[in-house]
């Protein structure tokens, strides 16, 4: 037989390695043999032994190279699982591809937009983040102040306001800041929405914000996050897709006989002229694109479809998930929580605005799944700040013992009361779960303080739409485990909250509205959310367990193999991992 260079090659190199194989084995006896001898060597053997398997193993994989967290506003459990049956396109594929939890839930009292991104964010609630509501109330004047005012640093490119431009109150580090300290400012975070309450503690300190400015119909920042705008928005607020819109109506996505119940439905809003029914015109009456008519887009599915090109925009123009560096790109969709407010949870609008999400939220995966080189490079997040209760009007035609409280005849009844008692006015505001005292008159009075607080809990108590009423002074002092207390504590930021904290029975609504829907009570109705967790590394199924949003931020950190935020309380959820991709 006359061999070939290969295969002779092949003859030696098989003689080679009988002969090290040889070796091996007489090695290996030796080795046992002294093991035998010396038992307490045999765990360093193992060990080495697992090492050097470890060492011939494939590298370990490898974290997302971009992770895209969907936080939708107002996306409460319920709301989802009404919709599951028409859904098709983006939410249809995380339920179906994803770790899905049905019903995380927030812990704490005042549900609200800040305090629920904050805590995204963060991984914990607001006694640690500090975010403990939209708005605090000035003791001094009653006015409010929204959460994220600074004064210190203006809006970029529009006029002054005294909104939302910075994360100067947001005390925890956030997951935003957490990537960019660990990849040492090399991997990138932008967030967006249409509510600057929403975006910025999304960005937190060290990451990018991007928010919708009625005024000028364009996004904006804060002088906290930029000097200047980048050429990516600056190009795409020149596409002006919002007065694309000012023309165009909000119509059905399906026959009307697909959706339940009436279209006009009474204690619906009609709310800046854009109607109770369907087609709803975008223009409010106006010649022209103008405030009026941005704040109806907003209150539009529309507005969802501009997020998402703003996304695709920021995926582009900072080249996010491009290299192994992780990037973070965070999108806010507020335009579930406007329509919530407008025409409730059950409305048409509603109805139709989930099948406009689905579509929307599937254009952003697959955008942020090409950029990221497939879905297996790739970490999906999908939650919601809160969830909302029904019409209150709605409730009540149903059997629910729901009442519309008006907040303003609440706070006039306490007034009265401290004002018998004590001879001053000395109710500053009432904020849902809240009320402030005026600390310079309870002062000039020489008053006791913490009697004027008691005296407000016990009127408060004893209000027939009250389940349970506190001074701040007591809030602690009760060791014993109870739902009212428990979660009234977790919203409690000593310089920020209240000087009394209350909860209203359930279905009852603190609001002057005269009609519409709102939120902020620790309730199912308005604590449950959905949490979805897809794309790499993430096992597929329904995930019934007990749940908290303050798990978010560190499940994504234990994927991102980053650490977590400083002031965490939640944990990662490892049961929705699996080892490899």
């Amino acid at each position: 037989m006359t061999l070939t260079r290969a295969s002779t090659t092949m003859d030696r190199t098989d003689a080679n390695n009988a002969r090290l194989e040889r070796k091996a084995r007489l090695s290996w006896r030796r080795a046992d043999a002294a093991r035998r001898a010396r038992p307490g060597l045999r765990g360093l053997g193992i060990l080495c032994t697992a090492l050097i398997l470890l060492g011939s193993a494939p590298a370990s994989a490898k974290p997302p190279r971009l992770t895209l967290l969907i936080v939708v506003d107002a996306l409460g459990s319920d709301l989802l699982l009404r919709s599951k049956p028409r859904l098709k396109g983006g939410l249809a594929r995380l339920i179906a591809e994803g770790a899905y939890y049905p019903t995380a839930r927030y812990e704490y009292a005042k549900t609200d937009t800040a305090s629920g991104h904050s805590t995204v964010a963060t991984g914990a609630n607001p006694w640690r983040h500090g975010i403990v509501g939209n708005q605090l109330v000035d003791r001094s004047t009653g006015k409010l102040i929204p959460i994220f005012a600074d004064p210190d640093h203006p809006l970029l490119e529009a006029p002054p306001s005294s909104g939302d431009v910075s994360p100067r109150n947001l005390i925890a580090e956030t997951i935003s800041d957490r990537l960019r300290l660990a990849t040492q400012g090399r991997g990138k975070s932008v967030a967006i929405s249409a509510k600057a309450r929403a975006a910025i503690p999304l960005a937190g300190r060290l990451g990018q914000a991007w928010w919708f400015n009625d005024t000028v119909g364009k996004f904006v920042t804060g002088t906290f996050y930029a000097k200047e705008f980048p050429a990516w928005v600056r190009t795409f607020n020149n596409r002006q897709l919002p007065q694309s819109y000012f023309n165009k109506q909000w119509t059905l996505s399906l026959p009307p006989t697909e959706y339940l119940g009436d279209d006009d439905r009474q204690y619906e809003s009609d709310w800046n002229a854009l109607g109770r029914t369907f087609p709803h015109p975008l223009n409010a009456g106006l010649s022209s694109p103008g405030e009026q008519s941005f704040s109806i887009l907003k209150c539009s599915p529309y507005m969802s479809d501009i997020l998402v090109e703003l996304g695709k925009a920021a995926i582009v123009g900072e080249e996010l998930g491009k290299d192994q560096i992780p990037d973070l790109l965070s999108v806010s969709i507020s335009s579930i929580d406007f329509i919530f407010h407008q025409f409730g949870p059950y409305s048409w609008e509603m109805q139709d605005a989930m099948i406009k999400l689905d579509k929307s939220v599937g254009e952003l995966i697959a955008a942020a799944e090409k950029a990221a080189g497939g879905k297996h490079n790739l970490l999906v997040v999908l939650t919601a700040d809160h969830g909302g209760a029904a019409i209150p009007e709605e409730w009540a035609a149903a059997g629910m013992p729901s009442v519309r409280l008006s907040a303003a005849h609440f706070q006039d009844g306490l007034s009265k009361q401290l004002q018998a008692r004590f001879g001053a006015d000395l109710v500053a505001g009432v904020q849902l779960v809240e009320v402030y005292l005026k600390d310079k008159t309870i002062i000039d009075k020489g008053l006791d303080g913490a009697v004027v607080r008691r005296a407000a809990a016990t009127w408060l108590a004893n209000q027939p739409e009250v389940l349970t009423a506190v001074a701040r002074d007591d809030l602690f002092r009760d060791s014993e485990p109870s739902f009212g207390l428990d979660a009234l504590r977790r919203s409690q930021f000593k310089e920020r909250s209240g000087d009394v904290l209350f909860l209203l029975r359930p279905f009852v609504t603190l609001s002057d509205a005269k009609d519409g829907a709102d939120h902020g009570s620790p309730y199912a109705y308005d604590s449950e959310v959905p949490v979805i967790f897809f794309g790499k590394g993430v096992r597929r199924g329904i995930f019934r367990q007990r749940m908290s949003p303050i798990d978010i931020a560190p499940s994504i950190a234990s994927m991102l193999e980053i650490g977590n935020p400083a002031m965490v309380e939640g944990t990662a959820r490892v049961e929705a991992f699996s080892t490899g991709d």
